[in-house]
Parts: structure tokens; sequence; C-alpha cells
């Protein structure tokens, strides 16, 4: 428990540093976290192996993955101040990017057969859509106007729901929510973090108020906070799920007393898109 609280106190420090920094401070170490978070999915789907021929389909992904973080930053520095054109470049070339990854998977694939088996670069493919690409989305997030208030309520309403959701769980938890993949995860206690990560967010709302008295977005950071919340739950249960048709404890033992980057940020991977998609909308950055 002492090892969790600190590793946990760690890391928050780091999430509140690098956000309010922003930039290439924050897109390396995300980059980083999604390559390793990449390679403890592709060894619990069974992705990757000892093998050198395998190691090349995961050089392919992680090559991938370090240009389109490169990308990313490189285009915040070229229209970053144009919020409108940066989401158009953004999107664009994160459609690019899963159109290469999955070509170039597919070619080495082709070419080196029967090297490989078809579940294998299935799984790559899946495991570069669910951490690299996903993972990206905190650092989007926070290039968008308003994007530090954004960058914090992917954190709300991963962290702080899960909060809520344990303490109301504990006292008034009696309906299981999942009980094969999660059994002391209970209705009252999801209800109880969604209302924490509603509340906060609707406070976070006031703080922006304040900040800049032309920014009313009150019901709307209330839909984020509901929203994230609710697809925050289903990333943990997600990741929970791969392990157990897998059959492990943990993704891996970076984090002490939480495990490996999967098993920290497995809700954060969900939500962090669903904020960018509904921050965009919601607070009108683009007119998509």
């Amino acid at each position: 428990m002492k090892q969790r609280v600190i590793s946990g106190v760690v890391i928050a420090v780091l999430i509140v540093v690098l956000g309010l920094i922003g930039g290439p401070i924050l897109a390396i170490p995300i980059m980083v976290c999604s390559m390793i978070g990449y390679g403890e999915l592709g060894h619990a789907c069974g992705f990757l192996q000892k093998e050198q021929k395998a190691n090349l389909l995961t050089g392919i992904a992680l090559g991938i993955t370090a240009v389109y973080y490169i990308g990313l930053i490189l285009l915040e520095s070229r229209w970053g101040s144009d919020p409108q054109t940066m989401v158009y470049a953004s999107d664009f070339f994160t459609m690019v990017i899963l159109v290469a990854a999955f070509l170039a998977l597919m070619i080495a694939y082709v070419l080196t057969f029967p090297a490989y088996r078809a579940e294998q670069v299935m799984a790559g493919v899946f495991s570069f859509v669910y951490v690299p690409v996903l993972m990206s989305f905190i650092y989007r997030t926070r290039i968008l106007p308003y994007g530090i208030y954004l960058y914090a309520l992917i954190f709300i309403c991963s962290s702080v729901c899960d909060t809520c959701a344990l303490a109301t769980g504990m006292l008034f938890g009696k309906h299981k929510m999942a009980p094969v993949l999660s059994p002391k995860k209970t209705i009252e206690g999801a209800i109880g973090g969604v209302a924490g990560s509603a509340i906060c967010s609707v406070i976070l709302s006031f703080v922006l108020k304040a900040a800049d008295p032309e920014a009313v977005y009150h019901w709307q950071f209330l839909i984020i906070g509901i929203c994230g919340a609710l697809i925050s739950m289903i990333g943990d249960l997600a990741a929970s799920a791969i392990k157990r048709n897998h059959a492990i404890k943990d993704y891996g033992n970076l984090i002490p007393g939480h495990g490996g980057i999967m098993d920290r940020f497995d809700s954060i991977i969900f939500t962090a898109p669903l904020i960018y998609i509904l921050g965009v909308f919601l607070l009108g950055t683009a007119a998509l």
C-alpha cells in the first residue's frame, strides 16, 4: 500500500507539471508511455514473442509511433495558434498514420510469410490503435483552446470517478455491475463515481469562468464530466477483460504498487479521445 501511495503521488505531480508545461515536454513522455503500453498489451495478446522475426512487427509499430508523435509536435509548432487548422491537420495526420500502420504491418506479414500468424498482425494493429493512438489524445487535448482545463477533465473523469466510485461502493454498494470482470464494482459505486466526476467538472467550469469571464461552459463541462466518467469505467473493465482472457494479473511491473502502464492508465486511454471529441464540438473549438 505504501508503494502504491508513493507511486500515485509521484504520478499525480508529473501529470500536473507536464500538463502545465505542455508542448513537446508533455508529448515525449506520453510517447514513451504509449510505447511501453504497446509492448505490455502486445505481450498480453501474444503479439510479441522472443523470436527475432516477431520483433520486426514490433519495430515497425514503434517506429510509426515515433513518427506519429513527432509529427503531432511539428503540427503544433506550425498551426498551434490556429485551432481550427490544427484540429483538421492533426485529425487527417492521425488517419494517415492509422492507414500507414495497417499497411506496413500487412506488408511485413506478406513479405515474410509464413513467419507470422494472421492473429499476430491483427493483435499488432489492435494494440497500436488501443495504446499509441488513443493515448495521443492526452497531448492533442492539451493543444486545444482551454486545453489545460480539458486536460484536467481527462484525469477528473478517470481518477476522481474511480475514487468516488470506490468510496460510494464501500458505503452503499449492493448490486454488482460486472461480477465476472470486477466483482468489487457495484452499480451504486458507478453512480457515485459519475456524480463525483460531474460535480468536479462543473466546479472546474467555474474556475475557467473566473479566469476568463467570457468562457461560460457549465453545462458543457457537466456533459463531459458524465460521459467521461462512464467511458472511463468501460476502459477499466476492457483492460480487465483482456487480462482475464489471457490469464494475467498485471500488464507489467513498471510502477510499484500499480503494475504496468496499461494497469495505471487503462481508463485514461479511453477517456482522453472522448474528452477531445466533446471538447471540439461542445466548446466550439473548431467548425467541423
